[in-house]
């Protein structure tokens, strides 16, 4: 059995509950937002907050200031996995983390061998994203677009073995005029692409493999000023992701979502709670074979931290 294999074998077992249906055999295959996964993992043209560096690094030329995003996930006691991102305007870091911990051996007629496996992946982020009116030496175009690009480095290990290795990704994102159907109004109309792993491979020890390309094409509009609706076409791996976002006060925000792959189908649900800019994100994705997981992030805009107004607030959630 190849350490290619085994890895994938291994990342079946312990990533597949987090991975939104996926099949993942790296820590880069995990959607790593929250509020992204609330509405079903379509996020590619929503390009706001740090968690455009994950998706689309084009949105980092909209950011007005410093965005901090962490996130933490843990199900069947089979694997932590844990994000974090600092965005600035035009650039970002971050690092994704997976460990499966010990995993136990088995014979091919399935008796315990004594032995266990454990299987980590960590890939480290940075990302830029540039809008031609940002340089002044351009002439002022008709439309508002940006582009991104975005660098990982990844490492690995299964068991005592280790391995390495990067993929370059690039992105588009491009707003529209609001437009009107007869009495539906549409708003914040957007466009992304993500081109992801155009250039890109893993190694363990002599062996080495292409990472395989991936290709999102998304949408997202708010209907009626009253509800965003998110669409993603992962034509790579043949899934489509739909979600919505609602505010019924402009703190809260409620969410739902599905991914829909040949393997199956994913439901997820979120809620969002932002106070004097730090938002709190949980959200829930159903699995196709295994149990459903849980997800939690921390994020704080740095532009709309205000420590006073805070300290109203809680004070009057006491009263």
């Amino acid at each position: 059995m190849t350490k290619r294999t085994l890895a994938a074998i291994v990342a079946v077992l312990a990533l597949a509950p987090l991975a939104s249906g996926q099949i993942a055999a790296t820590v880069l295959d995990i959607d790593p937002g929250v509020r992204a996964l609330g509405v079903g993992g379509a996020a590619v043209s929503l390009a706001e907050g740090a968690e455009t560096l994950y998706y689309n690094p084009a949105g980092l030329a909209r950011l007005s200031g410093i965005s901090l995003t962490s996130s933490y996930a843990s199900h069947l006691g089979l694997g932590n996995y844990g994000a974090l991102g600092l965005a600035f305007k035009n650039w970002g870091i971050g690092v994704l983390n997976f460990g499966s911990g010990d995993i136990g051996g088995y014979d091919d007629e399935g008796n315990p061998t004594g032995t266990t496996l454990s299987y980590g992946s960590t890939a480290f982020l940075m990302a830029f994203g540039l809008s031609p009116s940002q340089l002044p030496f351009l002439p002022a175009l008709p439309f508002d677009f940006s582009v991104g690009m975005r660098f990982k480095y990844l490492t690995g290990n299964i068991g005592e073995t280790g391995g390495s290795g990067f993929a370059v990704d690039l992105s588009y994102w491009m707003a529209f005029p609001d437009m009107r159907f007869g009495p539906i109004a549409l708003s914040d109309l957007s466009l992304g692409v993500a081109a992801n792993e155009l250039l890109g491979s893993i190694s363990f020890g002599a062996e080495s493999e292409s990472l395989g390309m991936g290709l999102v094409v998304g949408a997202s509009a708010r209907v009626a000023g009253a509800v965003l609706v998110a669409l993603d076409l992962d034509l790579a791996r043949q899934g489509v992701r739909l979600g919505a976002e609602y505010q019924p006060i402009p703190a809260l925000a409620v969410r739902a979502g599905i991914l829909a792959r040949p393997v199956g189908m994913t439901v997820t649900l979120g809620l969002g709670m932002s106070i004097e800019g730090i938002q709190i994100d949980y959200a829930f994705a159903s699995h196709p074979f295994l149990g459903g997981s849980h997800r939690i992030s921390l994020a704080i805009d740095f532009t709309g931290f205000d420590l006073a107004a805070i300290g109203r607030n809680l004070r009057n959630l006491i009263r």
